[in-house]
């Protein structure tokens, strides 16, 4: 998603405090994603927080930094009106990168403050912050609380792309490892989907939500048949052996390919969905001669019944993890028949979790659009042409963005995220 650039608030769009306005526990929820990300920290290792596992991408301090600049910045300076923590590490921390794939930074890690700065920069941030929540805007904190979430997932896949030798690797088994590991891929199976009428985005007063889901409104979408699963990698083995392009996080030794999981290296599981960039699916897409679904799509597949909508593909019941692969509960992938109780009105499986899944719809503004004034570069600095829209939640996505108008987008050729993908028939 996009990098962090942030606009002070017009006096004339002053967002509600707390007081004014009811919101959950949100000094409880800040509590809970700290301690989130702060446990992905903690596996990194003492001297690999200068490393770059993504080469496009900041080094690793940044993104511990980074955090808290954004929510110094944002609640604490605009929101507030505080002095600044630090006038250079304010600014050092703020920016996040959204480069080309190839285009490289530059920078030293002696232009970086040190590990121990960098955490008493944090301490200070949450200090101050923790003192005065109780007055900041309710917008900006949620604001803060799902940006973390978010770069709690960037994080996570920048962790993955990590040597195993510079991180500490988790006393547990790769998801999905025993009796499933390498299993057979499930044959493609498509599900009829009829027409019906979507409803994208979201109001106002449904509560928080990013500028690129305003305004909410709806369309007609003919009917069409989607893949009942994600396209696996057993599947895609098969688009390789043809010719294709192989996935960043495959491998192949002596003929033999394996996943680079998270925690280890494994043969490649074959009923687990397959990480591919936008590029890569469009290409596997139309060598089955199929495409990738419209965000329309998706929206019919996942939230729509023979009649009317609901909240989930499931129901209306909150998100669990017997529903998805989603909110951390495992490491890695499962296979793509590992949860039918998340299965759609329509029979189609995982539209939420176990991988976001690229359309072939480029991101966009709604309708309507307006940029936040608190976050004006959020979203209008991606209505590119060069972003696509993705859907549904990874294995690493929090159950706080999981919500029919999250809207997630990357370039075309980004080979590092969670992203997965199926197809479809018009």
């Amino acid at each position: 998603m996009s990098p962090t650039v942030i606009t002070p608030p017009t006096s004339t769009t002053r967002t509600k405090s707390r007081s004014e306005k009811s919101a959950p526990n949100q000094r409880q929820e800040m509590a809970r994603v700290r301690a989130l990300t702060d446990r992905l920290f903690r596996r990194v290792r003492p001297e690999a927080y200068f490393d770059r596992p993504i080469p496009e991408r900041h080094r690793i301090l940044f993104y511990m930094g980074h955090l808290e600049a954004f929510d110094w910045n944002l609640i604490g300076k605009n929101g507030l009106g505080s002095n600044p923590i630090s006038e250079e590490l304010d600014n050092l921390f703020a920016f996040g990168i959204d480069p080309p794939v190839g285009q490289l930074p530059q920078d030293q890690p002696s232009d970086w403050p040190s590990v121990d700065h960098a955490r008493q920069y944090v301490e200070a941030v949450r200090k101050k912050l923790d003192s005065a929540m109780e007055a900041a805007p309710a917008e900006m904190i949620d604001m803060a609380l799902e940006h973390r979430l978010m770069h709690a997932e960037t994080f996570t896949y920048i962790l993955h792309n990590l040597p195993y030798t510079r991180k500490i690797l988790e006393n547990e088994s790769i998801a999905g490892s025993g009796p499933s590991l390498n299993q057979k891929s499930p044959q493609l199976q498509m599900m009829e989907v009829s027409a019906g009428t979507v409803t994208l985005g979201m109001k106002h007063e449904d509560g928080f939500g990013w500028d690129n889901e305003f305004e909410q409104h709806t369309r007609d979408v003919s009917a069409f048949a989607m893949s009942k699963h994600k396209i696996t990698n057993g599947q895609y083995l098969e688009f390789v052996k043809a010719g294709g392009e192989p996935p960043h996080y495959w491998l192949c030794r002596n003929d033999q390919w394996s996943y680079r999981g998270m925690n280890a290296e494994v043969p490649l599981p074959l009923d687990w969905p397959v990480y591919v960039t936008q590029s890569q699916a469009e290409a596997y897409a139309q060598w089955t001669r199929k495409s990738l679904p419209t965000e329309e799509q998706f929206h019919r597949a996942a939230f729509g019944m023979r009649e009317g909508e609901q909240v989930f593909p499931w129901g209306n019941e909150p998100a669990g993890a017997h529903f998805g692969n989603f909110s951390f509960h495992n490491a890695d992938l499962v296979s793509v028949t590992a949860t039918p109780a998340g299965d759609s009105a329509f029979g189609i499986s995982q539209l939420i979790g176990n991988g976001w899944e690229w359309t072939r719809s480029l991101f966009k503004p709604f309708p309507g659009f307006a940029a936040s004034p608190s976050y004006p570069g959020y979203s209008a600095n991606f209505f590119d042409n060069d972003h696509f829209v993705l859907k549904g939640a990874s294995c690493a996505t929090d159950t706080r963005l999981i919500r029919p108008s999250f809207r997630n987008w990357f370039r075309r050729d980004y080979p590092y995220a969670y992203t997965t993908f199926r197809v479809v028939e018009n």
